[in-house]
């Protein structure tokens, strides 16, 4: 297989080197991730400025494609313009702190999973679930069986997975869980500071509260060290909500009608 990696911790992130090193003896790699960090740029891509795409070498070898953009640029730019031909297969990851709840919308990790969705190739964002200390090496191999998972259940066009796995011993580990998209979001608070010449300025924290809800989400199932495995699309539309509002359409907006 023709492997796409990329990530939003940029191109020298540990969690990256990690999966190149799990899986390059059995498939063709090619790497094409951020310049710098961009965790939490959720899906932005770079309109005002040009994208300048540098080689880099690790060990005297080429490593990979450093891109100064987001991670969806990342992806766009791979399969239009770096890559001869389109890979078979795009995993983003491994981030640092898990990828689950509303959290899924801020993630460039998850946003380079479903932009190549959006070109139809199948796609999935690996997350390990801590970011004191994190050791990639259970979760680098995990992700050959998610590849051989993604080729054997054929995954829909237009759909990614998110993947999430416990900061735990292999042996911690309950299972492997299929999941949706729970509610989890931070509790966000400001932190006031003061910098050394006394401007005022502010930096967000905040620590991810405990999910009121079932097993079925991804973020109780990681908490209960499940590998949690997300199938998730880019069509935000609430069908629910479309449904119930038809019924308040009012007839008339006073909008004149077109003669078209």
């Amino acid at each position: 297989m023709r492997i796409l990696l990329t990530n939003d911790d940029g191109i020298h992130a540990p969690g990256l080197f990690a999966l190149h090193d799990a899986l390059k003896s059995d498939h063709d790699l090619d790497i094409v991730a951020p310049e710098s960090e961009m965790s939490a740029v959720g899906h932005a891509i770079t309109l005002t400025s040009p994208l300048r795409v540098q080689d880099v070498s690790k060990n005297g070898a080429f490593y990979g494609y450093a891109v100064t953009g987001t991670p969806a640029d990342c992806v766009k730019i791979a399969v239009k313009e770096l890559l001869e031909r389109p890979p078979d297969i795009i995993l983003s990851g491994i981030n640092p702190g898990a990828n689950v709840g509303v959290n899924i919308l801020y993630s460039g990790t998850v946003s380079a999973a479903t932009e190549g969705a959006f070109f139809g190739v199948p796609s999935a964002a690996i997350s390990l679930n801590t970011r004191q200390n994190p050791d990639f090496s259970f979760a680098a191999q995990f992700a050959k069986k998610i590849i051989r998972f993604m080729i054997e259940s054929g995954l829909k066009t237009g759909a990614a997975l998110s993947v999430n796995i416990p900061a735990v011993t292999p042996d911690k580990i309950a299972g492997v869980r299929l999941t949706r998209q729970g509610t989890a979001r931070f509790e966000e608070h400001f932190e006031r500071r003061t910098d050394p010449r006394g401007n005022i300025y502010y930096w967000l924290t905040g620590e991810t509260p405990v999910e009121n809800g079932s097993t079925g989400t991804d973020s109780n199932a990681l908490k209960e060290n499940w590998i949690t495995i997300t199938p998730i699309h880019y069509n935000l539309t609430c069908h629910e909500e479309l449904k119930r509002l038809k019924s308040f359409l009012p007839d008339s907006w006073g909008v004149p009608k077109s003669d078209s």
